[in-house]
């Protein structure tokens, strides 16, 4: 048989297709996504799942004239895949390729980016309102995930577009039972105690027994038991925020799904239609473990993901989850919450342990950091896994809710820095300049296993809000006096470490600047190899805030210019906060400050990308050489005149 998929550059092509051909294009949709991704790693599960829903929604509308909004954006690769970039999918996430999410600058098909989940109602219906202001006749879709449901800003939308009857807006839940974690929250288990209730149960009985000899009636009921949590209860939930409710339906079935999106085509006002999808579709492995297929890195379909046998480094997340089964055991007072990222988080082994401590609150971040403040006023000690990213969300709540009332709540940031190929919306580069700020804060920044042990125990023991830093990916060897890797020893409060001195000599006019290198977290390994090579000193700081002054000024009085380096945004981070302290005791000093620059990474091997921000040994050396050349040409004689230029370091 031909292979529709490579005639189909565009939803115009998709439209040509006669509707029984459908089938065919779905079964080669599924496995040239199953084969990509195979190929380049990627969101897997989620993908399989949406390769009908897909093709019925650009077959019946006129994108990209009609909007779709896809929320969470990592179930658009058939979306990206049937609007003209089959033939880049093996540049998926990686530098230069395709986004792993919905980008407006990639193709006017990607109507909005949603790498966060919860905005595609709120973002369809400002299309919607659009259009109509515009006099435009279109039709606005979101297909939003039964997870990312979870979130108040889904149900703010759907309030604010029941009193916009006027507005031609289309929610498409996309309900697989699944989001990243388990699904969790008071409609999925009131759903459960319908099913399970004894009324339902007998009903159920009874219908076996007076059904089971009519076959077809009892295929009826059958079906009925099915689709119920959806005839109960969503329909009335739905239709009191002023939807017209329909479904469920199987959103794999293609014969259901396109007549019932062309009939929703002509209706107007608020329309809401219930999908049910499996992760996975189509590929068993991953239809038995969708978590595992989540994200996976490269393999081979015929195999699936094999586990490795090499021995293994710890990665940061593992730290910190051995760290809090060992805190939780230590003092029962300690509670962990994820918003919806136990997996990811390195929380699974603490809910197996610890379960009546272990909270997952669903994708709510705003509602966990409350929740965490609430569960703070009662003694307890509460432990917020979260993203940096997407601490961003829970702000409000971490100022007013957290800090304000200076309540003992513990945050571990993980994904801080540069995250690869999740790119820019995932990226953890503003936590230190936007938690700095926040009055009763204290801010850490995680160099090695050891040091990421020693801030948690610090952030826990601490009677008020602290919050510690650590990067995606392998934990760092430990450096000198970072201390061990066992124990739940605390750090110093707001004391950095010097790890190398650079030359001490009194300073004549012949002879070199004197370099200091003030590194945080992540940036400690390549700041000593620069160190080395420059001959500078090199301290690792470890608090952004507090900001170990003792130690800031010894440097600054011993050294010609210092040097800061964090993986982090350079405006208001922790360089800043250094040439802020020093201003405030009238020490005057040339900084070179190394961050990440005021502009969105795109994704990419991490590696490439922090070399490129000039946050590799080498970028540091350059830069550093390169502000020493401008220093000598700038430098005063003593008769007032500037002297020649000079090369004043060593070159190693």
């Amino acid at each position: 048989m031909n292979d529709l998929l490579q005639i189909i550059d565009s939803p115009a092509d998709l439209k040509k297709l006669e509707r029984h051909q459908l089938h065919t294009l779905a079964h080669q949709l599924r496995a040239y996504v199953l084969d990509s991704v195979s190929k380049t790693g990627g969101h897997l599960s989620s993908n399989l799942g949406t390769v009908e829903l897909t093709i019925a929604l650009h077959y019946v509308f006129d994108t990209p004239h009609d909007r779709i909004v896809w929320d969470v954006g990592h179930q658009t690769y058939p979306h990206k895949i049937l609007t003209g970039r089959r033939d880049r999918m093996h540049t998926l996430r990686q530098q230069d390729g395709i986004s792993g999410f919905p980008r407006r600058a990639e193709s006017e098909y990607d109507t909005f980016g949603t790498a966060h989940s919860s905005t595609s109602i709120s973002a369809a219906l400002g299309m919607a309102a659009a259009a109509k202001l515009k006099g435009e006749t279109r039709k606005s879709i979101a297909v939003i995930g039964d997870g990312a449901m979870s979130a108040g800003m889904a149900y703010e939308a759907l309030n604010n577009a029941g009193v916009m009857p006027d507005c031609d807006l289309l929610v498409i839940l996309n309900d697989n039972d699944m989001s990243i974690s388990p699904p969790v929250g008071a409609l999925n288990k009131y759903l459960a105690r319908l099913m399970s209730g004894k009324f339902y149960a007998t009903a159920k009985n009874v219908g076996r027994q007076v059904l089971g000899g009519v076959p077809p009636l009892f295929e009826l009921a059958k079906k009925f038991e099915e689709h119920a949590k959806g005839m109960v209860v969503p329909a009335t939930m739905f239709e009191e925020f002023g939807f017209n409710y329909i479904g469920p339906i199987d959103g794999h079935d293609l014969e259901s799904l396109i007549p019932t999106l062309q009939n929703l085509k002509e209706l107007g006002g608020p329309q809401f239609l219930h999908v049910v999808t499996k992760k996975g579709q189509g590929y068993k492995l991953a239809e038995a473990d969708p978590v595992a297929y989540h994200g996976p890195s490269k393999f081979d379909p015929a195999v699936g993901l094999v586990p490795s046998t090499a021995p293994s480094k710890k990665s940061y997340t593992q730290v910190f989850g051995g760290w809090l089964c060992d805190m939780a055991a230590a003092d029962h007072r300690l509670v962990g919450i994820t918003p919806a990222m136990r997996e990811g988080s390195g929380m699974v082994e603490f809910e197996r342990r610890f379960p009546a401590r272990y909270f997952d609150v669903g994708i709510a971040e705003q509602h966990a950091v409350t929740f965490a403040a609430g569960i703070a006023t009662e003694g307890l000690k509460p432990v917020v896994a979260i993203y940096s990213t997407f601490l961003q969300r829970g702000y409000d709540q971490l100022i007013h809710d957290v800090a304000l009332q200076n309540l003992d709540v513990t945050f571990a940031l993980d994904r801080a820095g540069l995250v690869g190929a999740d790119g820019a919306t995932h990226a953890g580069n503003y936590d230190l300049a936007y938690l700095r700020c926040i009055p009763n804060m204290v801010v850490m920044a995680a160099s090695d296993e050891a040091e990421c042990r020693a801030m948690l125990t610090t952030a826990f023991l601490h009677d008020g809000p602290a919050a510690v830093r650590y990067p995606r990916g392998t934990a760092a060897a430990s450096h000198a006096a970072s201390g061990s890797t066992a124990t739940l020893a605390p750090l110093a409060m707001g004391k950095g470490v010097l790890l190398r001195e650079g030359p001490q000599a009194a300073r004549s006019p012949a002879s070199a600047p004197r370099v200091a290198i003030l590194a945080f977290g992540s940036m400690v390994t390549a700041a000593l190899a620069a160190g080395e090579t420059l001959d500078a000193t090199v301290a690792n700081m470890r608090f952004v805030k507090p900001i170990d002054l003792e130690l800031l000024r010894d440097i600054a009085q011993r050294h010609d210019l210092l040097v800061t380096v964090e993986e982090g945004s350079i405006m208001g981070g922790a360089g800043s906060a250094c040439a802020e302290a020093l201003c405030e005791v009238a020490i005057v000093r040339p900084f070179l400050h190394l961050g990440l620059p005021d502009q969105f990474i795109d994704h990419g091997d991490p590696v490439q990308l922090l070399a490129r921000s000039g946050l590799s040994e080498e970028g540091i050396v350059t830069a550093t050489r390169e502000r020493l050349v401008q220093m000598a040409r700038c430098e005063p004689t003593g008769a007032g005149e500037l002297r020649e230029p000079r090369l004043v370091v060593n070159n190693g």
